[in-house]
């Protein structure tokens, strides 16, 4: 029997691309098809998610026809409540054999798995989700071992399907390990590290296919199944970029931007004090984002880039401006960090040079990396050296453990590398732009941003670092 499986993995919310693969997915559909997603489907950088709670991405999986979506880490990155949300609201299976809420209790709306039923074939369609540790903690979820959990999903339907797909977004390593680890499972669809495979790859008696990244590419596995035995008839992946746009999912973007931006552009409250933005020199926006990071976490020393946010607010707050502003989707983070760890990032930050360094890095979706900016702390400095740091009213110690409140962004080193020799790292599931969004509306800490920490020894105000 004939089975024809498309696929695509990490679109990131690259919709326009996407406008594109859903044209050549209809194209290539026929009565013999399933239409399965790898994860990353929803990036929440994009606007009609964030106005949505999601179910933009999910009315155009409907709309093009998906029969099964495994969960991606991006579906995970804006907390267990909103992938409820879009799990529960879904057609469209959302399946995880291995993700849990913290409590270890069943996340509504997704499914260790299913039974798919073409054309009288039966097929298992099982999918793990990344680990990301205590990271996903803090998005109150918790995950199984994947390999574990898989082994558990085919055991327990053993005897009730013909054909068996894993939807896994561990990365094609994993994935190659796993088909040479564990038998029973037909064809791996891999994702999470952007891997395109032109063809499938076959390990011991599995296909393992992969189509890239961002909707650059659609991918088409055709088998031959007969009971146990299956034959590749064909494999490989088209690009999108000269398909035409399908005009149904255009239509379904438009009007849920409009949707998303009505809600999001609606005044929160308004700001008495302009909390303007530099990208080198102290500011108070980025300073009011280490004092209410400091605040949130309960920490000794808030520490913060200024690369986050790319622009100042003037006037008032929305949550269409603070997705402007600060556009990274980066969790609150907590950390022991060492005296010395933080006074050279601190002496690295005045280089001029290295603030305008190119900010990438995992979730990162501003442009430089930027200066840090203290709360709790002062910072003495003569435009190049670090002279003295005082924490509270004491000097900064080197060998001595402070906890440190920042970003998952500076937690894992990006922009200032010695940060990374951190440990007991905790997460919260709030996003950077939500600090900004409690702290702006508290008078004390707006007049607070204004105070300077980063002194000259001439202790001029507001200097320009470097």
């Amino acid at each position: 029997m004939k089975l024809k499986i498309i696929h695509t993995n990490d679109l990131h919310s690259n919709f326009d691309n996407f406008t594109r693969a859903a044209t050549l997915i209809k194209q290539h559909k026929d009565e013999y098809t399933i239409l399965l997603e790898a994860g990353d489907f929803a990036d929440f950088k994009s606007i009609e998610l964030q106005g949505t709670r999601g179910l933009a991405a999910v009315e155009l999986l409907e709309a093009v026809g998906y029969d099964a979506l495994t969960i991606g880490n991006n579906e995970m990155f804006n907390g267990v409540n909103t992938l409820e949300h879009m799990a529960t609201h879904s057609s469209v299976p959302f399946i995880s054999s291995n993700l849990f809420k913290q409590d270890r209790t069943n996340i509504s709306g997704v499914l260790s798995s299913i039974l798919l039923d073409k054309n009288g074939l039966r097929i298992l369609i099982t999918g793990a989700s990344p680990d990301m540790g205590e990271f996903n903690e803090g998005l109150g979820l918790h995950n199984e071992n994947y390999m574990i959990s898989i082994s558990e999903e085919i055991e327990r339907h053993a005897g009730n399907y013909d054909l068996c797909i894993l939807l896994n977004h561990v990365g094609t390593v994993a994935d190659i390990d796993l088909a040479k680890e564990m038998a029973g499972i037909d064809v791996i669809v891999s994702s999470h590290d952007h891997q395109l495979f032109t063809e499938a790859k076959t390990v011991n008696d599995t296909f393992i296919v992969s189509a890239g990244n961002y909707g650059e590419y659609i991918g088409v596995l055709e088998l031959d199944v007969d009971g146990k035995s299956k034959k590749l008839i064909s494999s490989g992946v088209y690009p999108t970029k000269n398909a035409a746009s399908d005009e149904e999912i255009a239509a379904i973007l438009k009007v849920n931007k409009y949707k998303a931006i009505e809600v999001l552009k609606k005044p929160l409250y308004h700001i008495e004090q302009p909390l303007w933005h530099d990208v080198i020199g102290e500011n108070p926006l980025t300073n009011l984002i280490a004092d209410g990071l400091r605040d949130m976490l309960n920490c000794d020393i808030g520490l913060i880039n200024s690369g986050i946010a790319n622009a100042g607010i003037f006037h008032y707050v929305s949550d269409k401006k603070l997705i402007e502003v600060c556009p990274s989707p980066l969790n609150p983070t907590s950390f022991e960090l060492q005296g010395k760890y933080i006074k050279e990032a601190v002496e690295q930050s005045l280089d001029v040079q290295h603030c305008l360094l190119d900010g990438k890095g995992p979730g990162f979706r501003g442009k430089y990396v930027g200066g840090l900016h203290v709360s709790g702390a002062k910072v003495v400095h003569d435009g190049s050296s670090v002279i003295e740091i005082s924490i509270g009213s004491t000097l900064l110690e080197d060998e001595k453990w402070y906890t440190v409140a920042t970003s998952d962004y500076l937690q894992r080193g990006s922009g200032y590398p010695s940060l990374a020799n951190n440990k007991n790292e905790k997460y919260r599931a709030e996003e950077i732009k939500e600090v900004i969004k409690i702290y702006a509306n508290k008078p004390e800490f707006v007049e607070r941003a204004f105070v300077t920490r980063f002194l000259e020894q001439q202790n001029q105000p507001f200097v320009t670092r470097g």
